[in-house]
This record gives C-alpha cells, structure tokens and sequence, in this order.
C-alpha cells in the first residue's frame, strides 16, 4: 500500500510486561479513511497494541508509524502534537462522573484550544446532535444508560475532528439496542467525518458488520486479516473458532500450566 494511502504502518511490532512477550512481530497497516478492526481473546495483546500506537509504552523491537511519524520516536512535545489528532473511546467510556454531559464534552476544546465559550457551546452541541443526544447535554453521567454514555464518549472523542479515531472495546457489555446503534454511529461517523478507525473488540459479528478489514491476533501474532467477507468465509482454524464462537480450536479456554494431579500431588490416573 502506498505511503500516502496509509495513516497507521505498524512493522515487526514486539512488547513484553517483563518475562511476559505480549506481541511477538505483529505488522499491520491501517488506510485512510476506513475501520479497521482488531480481533482476538482477552489477553492476546489488542489494548496493548493501542497503547503503543499512542505512545504510552516503547516497543523493545519494531516500530509504530502514525501519519510518517515514528511514534516511539518522538520528544515529548512531538508526541502531545500527535496525539491531539487521536481520538480516544475508552472500554467502559471514562466519563468525569462529577460533570454533566455537555461538560464532559467541551473539555477537550477547552483544554486543547482557545475558542470562544459561544464556539464551544455550538460545537458541543453539534457533536452531542451526531450522536443523537443533545437534549441530554443536562443530564449528569450516573443517569444516562450504559449505551447513551458510550455515545456521550463517543461525542467527546470526535469532539476535535481527530484524523484517528481508536475503540477499546466499544461495544462490551451493551444491550443489543445499543449496541447496533454505537456500531451504527462508529460506521456513519467515520465516512461522515472522514477520519480513520481502529476499533479493538472481541464481538466479531458486530465488528465485521462496519469494518472495512480485519486483522485477527492470537499468541502475539497477526494469525488472518483480509476484508469482512473474507473472514466470515475464512477456512482458517482461529479464524473459523472465533467467528463461530466453537469451544474446540487453536484457542485454548486453560492458560498453560503442569498437569493438575501433578501439582496437586496426587498420582496419575491408570489408563
């Protein structure tokens, strides 16, 4: 893929907590103006791949390149400018609970710019009528559903127009209502902004439903990728568990560990 036609080039990516290697050579490219999502168990390294497209943590190999930009390159001041062209919707929404919706999402405009408080106040308004919610611009977070504070995260992450857009898991613990409309907006609200989007999820059939590509990781590794067709169809081991939600495949459901009747010292079983 051309240079230009790509805002996210992540090459030979490795990270390790310790002991713990987490990506083991992950590469991927994210292309402008699409949703690319990132599937895979819990544990298998998609939040972590996140914090490394924004810069909270430093690859031990590899690199991440956002926009021609390598990320783990950049001074401080360097990295605050990338990241004021990110947008982030946070796993559970990460609301400021002791402030009202529309003040939840004036606060990047008022920490990142210098507009006037009538511009903000229009602008705040606009992002909260995007996603279906400006006459909640009152309300306090403890009041809203689970799905209106997603979209109140929602609004607050477009509220500056970013070039990247980045999920965690947007679409966990929603009723199926919600959930079809945050998915409905995350489509709708990309093309309509023209941004891009990484959504990080494990709920498959809601994200292959508006993404554009996917890429699946198991182990550390980028184990599948190709368009939404092509996954729903794909005859790939992991691929085919996951989608189909099997218990049997490549994903183990215990975590690696010596066999229990040894631990427990008892003796083994007679065949």
């Amino acid at each position: 893929m051309a240079a230009a036609e790509t805002l996210v080039d992540v090459a030979d990516l490795e990270f390790a907590y310790g002991e713990r290697r987490v990506l083991k050579g992950i590469n991927l490219t994210i292309p402008r103006g699409k949703i690319v999502t990132i599937l895979g168990a819990s544990g298998s390294g998609k939040s972590t791949l996140f914090r490394l497209i924004g810069g909270q943590l430093r690859p031990a190999a590899g690199s991440v390149r956002v926009a021609g930009q390598v990320v783990h390159e950049l001074d401080n001041d360097g990295l605050y400018e990338l990241r004021r062209k990110m947008g982030m919707m946070f796993q559970m929404g990460g609301l400021f609970t002791d402030i009202s919706v529309f003040e939840n999402v004036a606060f990047p405009m008022r920490e990142r710019t210098d507009l006037l408080e009538e511009q903000i106040h229009d602008l705040v308004l606009m992002k909260l009528h995007a996603v279906g919610l400006r006459g909640a611009d009152r309300l306090m977070p403890s009041e809203l559903s689970g799905g209106m504070a997603r979209r109140v995260a929602l609004a607050r992450a477009i509220a500056l127009d970013p070039m990247l857009m980045m999920y965690d898991e947007p679409f966990s613990g929603l009723d199926p209502i919600s959930l079809n409309v945050v998915a409905d907006l995350i489509r709708k609200l990309n093309d309509a902004l023209g941004i891009t989007s990484i959504v990080v999820t494990y709920d498959v059939r809601e994200a292959l439903k508006i993404a554009d590509y996917a890429y699946f990781i198991s182990d550390g590794r980028v184990v599948a990728h190709g368009t939404a067709e092509e996954m729903l169809h794909s005859g790939d081991p992991f691929v085919d568990q996951f989608v189909h939600a099997l218990p049997d495949g490549p994903v183990a459901f215990h975590y690696p560990a010596e066999p229990l009747q040894a631990e427990l010292g008892l003796a083994p079983v007679a065949a």
